[in-house]
Parts: C-alpha cells; sequence; structure tokens
C-alpha cells in the first residue's frame, strides 16, 4: 500500500524556462539511466524478494517510493522549463529569442546543439512523458530483477553508476541556478545509494559471497577455466597486466592466471536445409 504527499521531496525552481534543457531532462525520466529505470527495478526486486532477512526487501520499497518521488522533481522541472516555449509557427516566428531559435533551427545559442522535444508540444501539452530526450518511450527493457537477492545488488549499483554519471553531466549543461540546486540533491542521493547498494553486499559476504550464484556447486563447471583470462589477440600478444590477470581472486578460491585463447571446439557441420523450408535445392540436396 502507498501513500502520497503533494509536496515535492525537494524543491524545483526554474528562473529561466528552457524548452532545450526539458528535452535532455527527459533522459534522466525515461532514459536507460533515468528514474523509471532504477524506480521498476527496485520495486519488481522487492515484490519478488525472497530472502530469510526481511529487512532486504523493505530497503528495496523504501528506495524504490524514493525514486517515484525523483521522477515527479524531474516532471515537474521539464513543465516549469517549457512554460514561455512557443505553441505556434506564427509565435515562432514573431518571436526573436534564443528559446524559439532552439525550436525553429535558426542562429542558436552555442550551447543549444538540437531543438526542443517537439513531442512536449505535439503530444502531451508541454509536459514531462516516459520518454527519453529523443523521444522514445521506455520499454523496461534494462530492468533487471533476477530472483538472486547478491545479483541484483551488484546491478543497482552499476545502475545508481550510470544514473550519476547522467545527473552530473545535466548538472554540468544546465544554466539555471534552480536546476544546478535540484540537480546537486538528486547527485547526493545518487551517491547514497550507491553507498547502501555496496553495504548490502558486503552484508551479504562481499567477495566470500562470489561466484554469483553461490549456490551452484563449483566442482560442476570447468574449473580449469573458472580462473583464468583468455587473451584474445590474434598474435599472441600477452594481455595486459592487472589484478584480474594475476595473484589471488577475489573469492580466494584461486589464483589468477593467463592463457592464449585457442579454438577447443570443432568447425560447425549443420545438416542439409530442409524440405520447404525456402532454401535452395542445392541447400536440400536435391541436385
Amino acid at each position: 500500500m502507498y501513500f502520497h504527499d503533494k509536496r515535492l521531496q525537494y524543491p524545483v525552481r526554474v528562473e529561466t524556462p528552457d524548452p532545450l534543457f526539458a528535452r535532455q531532462l527527459q533522459q534522466a525520466i525515461g532514459g536507460v539511466e533515468g528514474e523509471i529505470r532504477v524506480c521498476l527495478q527496485y520495486f519488481f526486486q522487492a515484490w519478488g524478494n525472497r530472502s530469510p532477512n526481511p529487512k532486504y526487501r523493505d530497503m528495496l520499497l523504501h528506495t524504490a517510493t524514493e525514486e517515484i518521488g525523483h521522477i515527479e522533481m524531474l516532471a515537474t522541472a521539464v513543465a516549469l522549463n517549457l512554460e514561455q516555449a512557443p505553441l505556434t509557427l506564427q509565435e515562432s516566428a514573431a518571436a526573436a529569442s534564443p528559446v524559439v531559435n532552439a525550436v525553429m533551427g535558426g542562429e542558436r545559442p552555442r550551447h543549444v546543439v538540437e531543438g526542443m522535444l517537439q513531442q512536449h508540444l505535439l503530444s502531451s501539452g508541454l509536459a514531462a512523458m516516459p520518454v527519453n530526450s529523443d523521444g522514445i518511450p521506455f520499454d523496461c527493457s534494462h530492468i533487471y530483477a533476477s530472483g538472486n537477492v547478491a545479483g541484483d545488488m551488484f546491478a543497482n549499483v552499476t545502475a545508481e553508476a550510470t544514473g550519476r554519471t547522467l545527473a552530473v553531466r545535466l548538472y554540468n549543461a544546465a544554466k539555471d541556478p534552480g536546476m544546478k540546486d535540484m540537480l546537486s540533491f538528486l547527485i547526493a542521493r545518487d551517491t547514497m545509494h550507491q553507498q547502501q547498494w555496496l553495504a548490502a553486499i558486503e552484508e551479504l559476504g562481499g567477495p566470500a559471497a562470489l561466484p554469483i550464484p553461490n549456490s551452484f556447486d563449483q566442482s560442476l563447471e570447468k574449473q580449469e577455466f573458472s580462473y583464468v583470462y583468455m587473451g584474445t589477440n590474434v598474435n599472441g600478444e600477452v594481455p595486459p597486466e592487472g589484478r584480474f590477470t594475476s595473484g589471488p581472486s577475489l573469492d580466494g578460491k584461486a589464483q589468477f592466471s593467463v592463457i592464449q585463447s585457442t579454438p577447443l571446439g570443432q568447425a560447425p557441420n549443420l545438416g542439409p536445409a530442409r524440405e520447404g523450408s525456402g532454401a535452395q535445392a542445392e541447400q536440400i540436396g536435391k541436385v
């Protein structure tokens, strides 16, 4: 069960509306790095959580609900940045501001690289949508909820890392002080969320929880390949040295080593094409 408060989680202010920046903010809503992605990811991880300790389900639910508030903040920011966007071609032609130039593709300020997202004008009535900065709808293909609590926590660290990277880029692109302030809050929350997922991984055993899933009997895998870095340079050039090529494995079960990858299998030899498959007669064996 969920409740709502009509007040925003953090203040959203726009002093100088910018429809181009509204378009850029759409990436933080419906992009693969955006808030819809992490919100749904955490919800589905929580709803399917089978951990014997209910605190992980609760933690996921708290954070997923927080992310709804982030979507609301960003949607509000998009709408506020569109408040002075021109509504007609006549209005655009009569105006001579950077906002209109961004729409019409005329002379633009240096920071304007593309016009406003036309769907904001044509489809949403100058409001945010569940799309990315190019107007492509969010399709949930980047939501990861595996049912493995440790694996999901690693996926969440990645989600927050890419989300924070996007928020930093938006902060650097922002000209409006209110937008910078809002983004500084979202960046701070991304910092915390990275830390909390890493802390959960530590509670779950950290490196000792590897490999994921740790419930599989490793004697059943080809263990001679379990901790070997395979070089694939055609001339056999030695791979770069790193923590991943020598020394103890992170789970403490073996030592890293390096080999040159060589073919271990045969050349594929498929059977003839079947009758009625639309292949050539030579493929079917009729000639």
